[in-house]
């Protein structure tokens, strides 16, 4: 770290197994930028134009605290597989420039991000201030440089041809982080819309409810992953609720299965999301994928959307059920509602607390999509969970210490069951305690085996370390 004048310039280096041109060529993808913003932030791209080359353009909006405001970079120098530059236009900063060098060495790639900044009224500023902003950026690069090199390795391992792959449910809290893992590797990725399609965005028209999916305007795809249906949600199942829930599902994967069963050349593999809900409560049984279906609604629901994929399977179209357990991201579903509620603490626990909780990582989880879509070797159902189920009051007991909260008082089942009903009993008050060694054998590898290991990466928790500057 160097500071002149105001201006502080600090450097990190990592190195990647990689060639220097290809590290390049990463950064310069779609999605890129996405998969390396820091999951415990709220940062969201809002306006993105061209690419890492001289006028590219990308506006963010960031939050302090509960304020929101407007970072706006532009790209302004480029020499292809050696650098590439960015500066601040609109930000909290005085100023701000981003150079990224890449270089060929002993061990793959070696990527120096240098930073040169200046903090607004730089010297009335206190220490503290300066000191967290540099251990901000600290953080921040090593969790890019973690996601970057295991993104890189997964790849890697999963494949080095290029695919063009078809979507669903693109836009909701999963399909956010696919995307860019999937682009960033180098695949072209087709999204089915509701809306008005944006063909230069590679979007296709579809409505499921009308039967509507023309053909003709499919291009030629290698897989499919399917993961459209209407969110559950923690709220009272009415019945017209319970009817939406299974007909979304439902009529989006026969229609799709059908359309792919037609086609005169069909993709390799179809991946259908379902959920490790198909078993029901399993109590404290380790469950694999013989396991029959339990007997409630959301057991259900997951053997109706796994049954709608008979088509495609007929056709001889490698399918896959992707029976996904519980997805950590501060950025959406489980975790999100829980720490959203624990500026306080955290609540003890649901009920008993003993209720076994099927999790993956936000990371993990997409990333064995990716593996599913590549390894021949998996057919027919999944496990999409980490190695290491645990219960409710073990989750609520692991985010309390992640986050350094106290564990308030445990909500009782009763309670629970008056404000939500059925819902309560088969998503809060119930589990079960899921085997993925069906995933592990086919050669896919965790990011995050542990929860502890998850919550820190996720939350920006991990101990402090050291950083090459």
């Amino acid at each position: 770290m160097h500071k002149n004048s105001g201006s502080t310039l600090v450097e990190f280096r990592s190195e990647y197994p990689c060639s220097a041109n290809e590290l390049y060529t990463w950064h310069g993808r779609k999605g890129a930028l996405e998969r390396l913003l820091p999951p415990w932030e709220r940062i969201s791209v809002i306006a993105r134009h061209g690419g890492i080359e001289p006028g590219g353009m990308v506006e963010l909006e960031m939050h302090a605290g509960p304020l929101p405001y407007l970072f706006r970079a532009r790209h302004v120098d480029n020499v292809a597989g050696k650098m590439f530059r960015d500066i601040q236009e609109k930000g909290p900063f005085s100023s701000w420039s981003h150079t990224h060098y890449f270089s060929d060495s002993a061990q793959g790639a070696l990527l120096q991000d240098q930073l040169e900044y200046v903090l607004p009224v730089h010297r009335l500023l206190p220490g503290f201030i300066k000191g967290h902003v540099e251990r901000s950026l600290q953080q921040l690069f090593r969790h890019r440089q973690t996601v970057l090199r295991e993104d890189i390795n997964l790849h890697r391992r999963s494949s080095t041809t290029p695919m063009k792959i078809l979507v669903t449910g693109a836009s909701g809290v999963i399909g956010r982080d696919l995307l860019p893992l999937l682009t960033t590797g180098g695949h072209q990725v087709f999204t089915l819309v509701r809306r008005r399609p944006d063909p230069a965005k590679d979007e296709i028209f579809w409505d499921p409810a009308k039967g509507i999916l023309q053909e003709s305007e499919l291009p030629d795809i290698d897989g499919v992953i399917h993961l459209a249906g209407e969110y559950i949600g923690l709220e009272r199942w009415s019945e017209e609720k319970k009817r939406r829930v299974i007909d979304s599902r439902i009529q989006g994967t026969r229609l799709l299965a059908k359309t792919l069963a037609t086609r005169s050349r069909p993709p390799q593999v179809f991946l259908c999301a379902s959920a490790v809900g198909y078993y029901g409560d399993g109590k404290d049984t380790l469950i694999d994928e013989h396991q029959p279906p339990g007997n409630d609604f959301i057991s259900e629901v997951c053997r109706l959307w796994e049954k709608g994929t008979e088509p495609a399977r007929d056709a001889g179209i490698r399918t896959v059920f992707m029976r996904l357990g519980v997805g950590l991201t501060p950025r959406g579903g489980a975790l999100q509602r829980i720490l959203a509620n624990s500026h306080l603490g955290c609540i003890r626990r649901f009920g008993s607390g003993g209720q076994y909780i099927s999790w993956i990582s936000r990371d993990d989880m997409v990333a064995a999509m990716l593996h599913c879509l590549t390894c021949p070797l998996l057919d027919g159902p999944v496990n999409i969970t980490a190695p290491e189920p645990v219960t409710n009051a073990e989750l609520m007991r692991t985010i309390a210490r992640v986050m350094r909260r106290p564990l308030l008082f445990p909500l009782p089942g009763w309670f629970l069951k008056m404000i939500y009903g059925q819902m309560a009993s088969e998503i809060l008050l119930s589990g079960c305690r899921v085997s993925s060694q069906k995933l592990q054998d086919s050669g896919f590898i965790f990011r995050h085996p542990t929860l502890e290991t998850a919550l820190r990466s996720l939350l920006g928790k991990e101990p402090a370390q050291e950083t090459i500057g």
